[in-house]
């Protein structure tokens, strides 16, 4: 289960051949094993919290007195006005609706179990109780009967809170909530702070339920435009690539020369007429802008070698993306893997939220400093909710490993098939199946190694949330470079992460020995990698960008003739993210497509060299590239020597080893 290996399985290393496997076997066993033992608690919180009468108090509801509405009630030792019989009290009814607790996230208020929820707004006690004796839903305390709302002294502190607000009952959970959002204005106020009026918060609500239709249409839009996008831009990656650079050349030169040309223009603005303070000042800028102009000029020339040297990289960053272009024809279920992925976490979301909100109301019934019930968990149960929080970190995880493991499976595939025509009628469906027969406990193994690290940056987090205005400079710096540092660390472990899976994919082999394999392979192709992960990002990022403002562009186009309200803001905000969320989803898959392109073809260049016995498995694309970088490195001579390094076949030193 750990990750060091012996001298025998370098050796063993080294000798391996790079192609994917006939026979597989399983791997990481015990980690799939762990892993449905944790899956088996989850599901035993979920059972116990039932169990316990959990699922009974969150559907039905309870009210303040440990009765579950809707049934016939067991009497709690020492609690008033328990065990009640509210069979046909249906529907939980707070005395003062309106009175929220932010910090505890609940309603301060005495909650009773009545008939009906009022459905009009009751300003007097002779409405309540002319309501209590038309409905026979009394919306006053048990001891007080209706008869007395007007003549008792105790009515106003035993009845609701005037005027009682019109309410329906919440579907499903047998809640009665005001109609009027109004009522949640500090909850409002706590989530939007720029609401500072309800009649923004009316006028945002109505914009978007009457663009309805139009913020549809633009999302499909978004999803058109993204796949549309990805087919396309394997024709365009070349001019994109070679704009962007000729943009980033001019605009580093462009700002350097301003720069020198503000310093050059301060240096002989006349000083003869300026007062000492002001001479001091236009130093201070002068001085200033010297420092600036330097520190453009040498970023300039850095980015001037930079590109220098990765000039020969780019072209492959464009192969790359020509060739995942091709990977999508030939493997058109790609494109619907952010679907399935995103339906299998909603799902698993769903069910977390389910349990989270069980967990709120499981336990032992306890009488609380005003005398009403609350429930609480002892002992080492009280314990669940961290449980039940690392499930949804490490099976989120999971889940998006599966969607890595998966398209890894079927790009390897696809690039170590060298005859097109002889791929599995559904890769996609194929890579899931081995998925599912082999490798679950590799990506179990995976997924967990960054939940080790998420979990400590979460917490952090909190603390940081937690301690605000609190702590001195100093911790703070502290927290946030510890926060800034285990972000960093879940992003190198997510990118090694990827190609360990696609080492597994191809050889099926476990999760450690694929992160090593693959982590030699990249150290090899460390210019390589850098190029990819720079241009090829910032050119997935361009398509992002494209999508979003074509997405809001229209969005505005339609809404200008769209008069039946007159704030934009909320709807083209809406659009706006889930074009992004699309693109991203879409175009991430892209990137990994290209990742894993990368590394087969690291692997193929290393181990093969195109002779007899040792043909490159490599696209036609691909192979152009290497034809020309051997003859470009024929032509320098010894100039090319570094790039020789990484291009002639490593097998032989590989076996040497």
């Amino acid at each position: 289960m750990g990750c060091c290996s012996s001298a025998s399985s370098a050796a063993q290393s080294s000798k391996r051949e790079w192609k994917p496997l006939e026979d597989r076997s399983c791997t990481d066993v015990p980690w799939l094993l762990l892993f449905i033992l944790f899956c088996i608690g989850m599901g035993f919180i979920c059972g116990f919290s039932v169990a316990t009468g959990a699922a009974a108090r969150l559907v039905s509801g309870y009210d303040s007195y440990g009765n579950i509405c809707g049934q016939k009630n067991a009497k709690l030792e020492a609690i008033p006005n328990s065990g009640m019989d509210h069979t046909h009290r249906k529907y939980v009814f707070f005395l003062d609706p309106c009175n929220l607790d932010l910090i505890n996230r609940k309603i301060k208020s005495v909650a009773l179990c009545v008939t009906a929820c009022p459905r009009q707004e009751l300003k007097t006690l002779s409405e309540v109780q002319k309501f209590a004796e038309m409905n026979g839903s009394a919306l006053c305390s048990y001891n007080l009967k209706p008869s007395e709302y007007t003549t008792s002294s105790k009515a106003s502190v035993l009845c609701p809170k005037l005027p009682v607000p019109a309410s329906a009952p919440i579907p499903f959970f047998h809640r009665c909530a005001p109609v009027n959002i109004s009522c949640y204005a500090k909850f409002a106020e706590a989530l939007i702070t720029f609401v500072s009026d309800n009649s923004v918060l009316h006028r945002l609500i109505s914009g978007v339920m009457t663009s309805k239709e139009i913020i549809l249409g633009l999302c499909l839009l978004s999803l058109v435009l993204s796949m549309i996008l990805m087919v396309i831009i394997r024709y365009i990656s070349r001019v994109l690539v070679w704009i962007l650079t000729i943009l980033v050349i001019l605009g580093s030169l462009g700002g350097t020369g301003v720069l020198w040309w503000l310093y050059a223009k301060q240096r002989k603005s006349p000083r003869e007429t300026v007062t000492p303070e002001q001479l001091q000042i236009a130093e201070d800028n002068l001085r200033a802008l010297l420092i600036y102009a330097i520190s453009a000029t040498v970023f300039t020339v850095i980015l001037f070698l930079i590109m220098l040297v990765m000039r020969k990289r780019v072209a492959l960053t464009i192969a790359l993306f020509h060739v995942a272009g091709k990977v999508f024809i030939h493997l058109p279920l790609l494109v619907f893997q952010p679907f399935w992925t995103f339906f299998a976490l909603v799902l698993f979301w769903a069910y977390w939220i389910m349990t989270l909100l069980f967990l709120g109301t499981t336990g032992s019934a306890v009488q609380n400093d005003q005398g009403f019930v609350e429930f609480r968990v002892s002992g080492p149960l009280q314990y669940m909710w961290w449980y039940h929080v690392v499930g949804l970190i490490w099976i989120s995880e999971f889940i998006l490993a599966c969607q890595q493991m998966t398209v890894a499976g079927a790009v390897v595939t696809y690039y170590f098939t060298r005859d097109k025509r002889n791929l599995p009628f559904t890769p996609i469906l194929a890579s899931v199946n081995r998925l599912i027969r082999y490798h679950l406990g590799t990506v179990a193994k995976g997924s967990f190694i960054i939940t080790l690290v998420k979990i400590p940056r979460m917490i952090l987090m909190y603390m940081h949330s937690q301690l605000k205005g609190k702590e001195n400079a100093c911790a703070r710096c502290v927290l946030k470079s510890c926060i800034c540092c285990l972000w960093c660390l879940e992003k190198c472990l997510n990118y090694l992460n990827q190609n360990a899976y696609t080492a597994t994919a191809i050889n099926s082999t476990n999760f450690c020995t694929s992160a090593k394999d693959a982590f030699v392979i990249l150290v090899e192709n460390a210019l390589r990698v850098a190029a990819i992960n720079t241009v090829g990002d910032f050119m997935l990022f361009l398509g992002k960008v494209l999508i979003v403002c074509s997405t809001g562009l229209a969005g505005i186009m339609l809404l200008n003739y769209q008069q039946d309200y007159t704030v934009w803001v909320l709807p083209l905000i809406i659009v706006c993210l889930f074009a992004f969320l699309v693109a991203h989803c879409f175009l991430s898959i892209y990137e990994m497509v290209v990742d894993v392109l990368f590394l087969c073809f690291a692997i193929d260049t290393k181990y093969n060299d195109g002779s007899p016995g040792r043909e490159f498995y490599m696209d036609k694309v691909l192979m152009e590239f290497v034809e020309n970088s051997r003859k470009a490195m024929k032509e320098a001579g010894k100039g090319g020597v570094a790039d020789a390094r990484e291009l002639k076949p490593m097998a032989s030193g590989a076996s040497s080893a």
